[in-house]
C-alpha cells in the first residue's frame, strides 16, 4: 500500500528535538562502540519491520544518523504512510559504523513511537469506514506534539487543534467559571476571534443548552452510544457534532454509524504502542 497524502514534517520541526535526544543518550560518549570499533570502520545497517505497521518518522530517524555522521547515506525503501509487512526493509544506512551505532537507539525510539501512532491511526480510520472524520487531540507527549500529530496524519487521521490558539472550545471548567454555557458562548462571540465556537456537553440537557446558545459545534463527551445518538439527532441541521471521551477502536464502528461529524480519540497519541523495528548492521570493506 502506498503512502497516504499528508502535510509533511519540516526539518525545522525535528532537528533540534533529535539533537537533544542524542545529547541525552550520549552524555559520557558511547563507551562500548568507542572501545570495540575502529574509528574509520564503515558499516551498513538495515531498518527492518518486525511486525505489520504503518511507517512514520523515517526522516526523523535519518536525521539522527546524519547528526552523528553527516556523510551517512540513507536509502529509503518505504515512505511515511506506507503499510509495511513483517520483514520489510524500510531503509538502509551506510556510514561510519561507530557513529551509526551511537544513533541507533535514538533513531529507533522516534521511528518505533511514530510508527506506532500511525499504525493505530490507520486502524481507527478503517473502523470508521468513511462515515465520520477521526480527529486527534492535544493529549501528546510534551515537546513532541509536532511529531506525534504528523504521525497521526501519516495514518490518515485529521489533526484537531494543534494548540490553544487554534480554536474556541468551551469545556466544563470554562462553563463553571463563566457561570453557564450561554454566558460562555456569548463571551466567546463578543471576543471577535472569528472562530467557530465549540461547546462540550456531558448530558442531553447541556446539548440543548449549547444549541440554544448558538454553538457551531457540540462536543458530545462521555455519553453512551444510545445517548450520543440522541444528541446527534438533536444537533442535526443545527450544529456539527464531535463525539469524544473513552473512544476505543471497538466503539468506533458503532459511533460512526450514528452519523457524527467527527470522533476525536485521545488514545491515538496518549496510549499508542511502539511497533517493533530493528536496526541490524554489518561491516563494509
Amino acid at each position: 500500500m502506498t503512502a497516504a497524502a499528508c502535510a509533511p514534517l519540516g526539518p525545522a520541526e525535528y532537528r533540534d528535538i533529535v539533537r537533544r535526544a542524542l545529547a541525552e543518550d550520549l552524555e559520557g560518549g558511547d563507551v562500548t562502540s568507542e572501545a570495540t570499533i575502529a574509528g574509520d570502520q564503515r558499516g551498513r545497517g538495515e531498518l527492518r519491520a518486525k511486525q505489520e505497521c504503518v511507517l512514520a518518522g523515517i526522516e526523523v530517524a535519518a536525521e539522527a544518523f546524519r547528526q552523528r555522521d553527516p556523510e551517512a547515506i540513507v536509502d529509503r525503501r518505504r515512505r511515511d504512510g506506507d503499510a509495511c509487512a513483517v520483514g520489510d526493509v524500510v531503509a538502509t544506512v551506510e556510514g561510519l559504523a561507530a557513529a551509526l551505532l551511537s544513533a541507533e537507539r535514538t533513531a529507533l525510539n522516534f521511528l518505533q513511537r511514530l510508527s506506532g501512532i500511525a499504525t493505530g491511526a490507520r486502524r481507527y480510520v478503517a473502523a470508521a469506514a468513511g462515515r465520520t472524520t477521526i480527529l486527534d487531540t492535544r493529549k501528546t507527549t510534551p515537546t513532541l506534539r509536532a511529531l506525534e500529530k504528523y504521525a497521526v496524519r501519516a495514518g490518515g487521521v485529521t489533526n484537531h487543534r494543534f494548540g490553544l490558539g487554534d480554536g474556541l472550545l468551551i469545556k466544563d471548567n470554562h462553563v463553571r467559571l463563566a457561570g453557564s454555557i450561554s454566558t460562555a458562548v456569548a463571551r466567546a462571540r463578543a471576543a471577535g476571534r472569528g472562530l467557530p465556537v465549540e461547546v462540550e456537553a456531558q448530558s442531553l440537557a447541556e446539548v440543548d443548552e449549547a444549541l440554544g446558545a448558538g454553538a457551531d459545534i457540540v462536543l458530545i463527551d462521555n455519553l453512551s452510544n444510545e445517548q450520543a445518538g440522541e444528541a446527534i439527532a438533536r444537533c442535526r441541521g443545527r450544529a456539527r457534532t464531535e463525539v469524544s471521551g473513552g473512544i476505543t477502536l471497538e466503539r468506533v464502528t458503532g459511533l460512526a454509524a450514528l452519523g457524527p461529524t467527527y470522533v476525536s480519540v485521545g488514545a491515538l497519541t496518549h496510549s499508542a504502542a511502539a511497533v517493533d523495528i530493528s536496526f541490524e548492521m554489518a561491516p563494509l570493506s
